[in-house]
């Protein structure tokens, strides 16, 4: 790194007492390894290296460092397991992307009941700019009237519509972002995000309940009104725990649930 990080002395040693708080607050001591793990997701967030992209072998962090290599592997252990970077057999350790296939479905929580997941079908209602509504400013950590990029569109797996989604994105980071590119876009919306806006989802947060499809909702769907849908509400973050996403889906489960593994 260009420059070297509060917590390591001039000649780029750890400093061991970097992950105690002075005195007068809670002692908060970071283990060694859970710096390392900043780091290196420090240099994830500021692009040195890009989605997709090998990173560095963990000898080489280790001696970038000044740190064992067992520091390192469980810093990138636990990487992993956040889903930021992959490790593949042999070839090494990869920045994790939205565009590898094994990560398409990690935000997609609808599953059919028979055959195999596979994306949907998008038709786009409305792509607009407009102010911020208080509640979804609040969410995206922005000024109420601050501009957003808003987006509606019905998804529709095998030419069955299943999904109307509402989504917010901040106005600041989306500039440019028009019916046009996402309509000629043909990969995960994410993976968008990802390549020409420089953001990617990292995590979200999910609400979860159960509605009746309004009179506008139901004619998007093919159904009659107050037929049973799921509603999953989602704040997706970036890096350093950013809001840079709000949608709100509308589920017909007719032929898909909602599955999600807990660990």
């Amino acid at each position: 790194m260009s420059s070297n990080p509060s917590n390591l002395t001039g000649n780029g040693v750890f400093n061991a007492g970097a992950g105690i708080s002075p005195i007068g607050t809670s002692p908060t001591f970071s283990p060694l390894y859970q710096q390392i793990k900043a780091l290196i997701t420090q240099s994830l967030q500021s692009g040195e290296w890009k989605p997709g992209e090998l990173i560095p072998s963990e000898i080489e962090l280790a001696s970038r460092f000044k740190v064992s290599q067992g520091t390192v592997r469980k810093a990138i252990d636990e990487l992993a397991a956040e889903n930021l970077v992959v490790r593949r057999q042999g070839k090494g350790t990869f920045v994790a992307t939205h565009h590898e296939e094994r990560a398409q479905f990690r935000f997609l929580r609808l599953m059919p009941d028979a055959g195999e997941p596979h994306y949907a079908e998008s038709k786009f209602i409305d792509v607009k700019r407009l102010r911020a509504p208080a509640e979804v400013a609040r969410l995206l950590d922005i000024k109420s009237g601050d501009s957003v990029i808003f987006i509606k569109r019905v998804q529709s797996f095998d030419g069955v519509p299943t999904i109307v989604e509402e989504l917010w994105l901040p106005g600041v980071i989306f500039k440019g972002l028009t019916a046009e590119r996402l309509v000629e876009y043909k990969g995960p919306m994410y993976g968008l995000f990802e390549t020409e806006f420089g953001t990617r989802m990292i995590r979200a947060t999910e609400k979860i309940r159960a509605v009746s499809a309004d009179e506008e909702t139901s004619e998007l769907l093919g159904v009659q009104a107050n037929t049973p849908l799921l509603s999953v509400e989602r704040v997706s973050f970036t890096y350093g725990d950013r809001p840079v996403e709000v949608r709100r889906g509308l589920y017909l489960t007719t032929r898909h649930h909602y599955q999600n593994e807990l660990s």
